[in-house]
């Protein structure tokens, strides 16, 4: 997703976006290990996802 498309995003829905993402690189992480995984570069998408949205969490807590 966009940062754009993020900062059109309540609080609420950030939250839950991040806790999806999180339990997604949970299981890519579990994938990995056991030598699964479909496409490796999934794992750094999600996590620069998960860090743009912790981003525009603290931005908008600090506004």
């Amino acid at each position: 997703m966009k940062i754009a498309e993020l900062r059109d995003k309540s609080d609420v829905e950030l939250n839950t976006r991040e806790r999806e993402l999180s339990e997604q690189l949970f299981k890519l992480r579990f994938q990995r290990s056991t030598g699964n995984v479909d496409n490796p570069m999934k794992i750094r998408e999600v996590r620069r996802e998960i860090a743009r949205i912790k981003t525009l969490l603290g931005e908008k807590s600090r506004a």
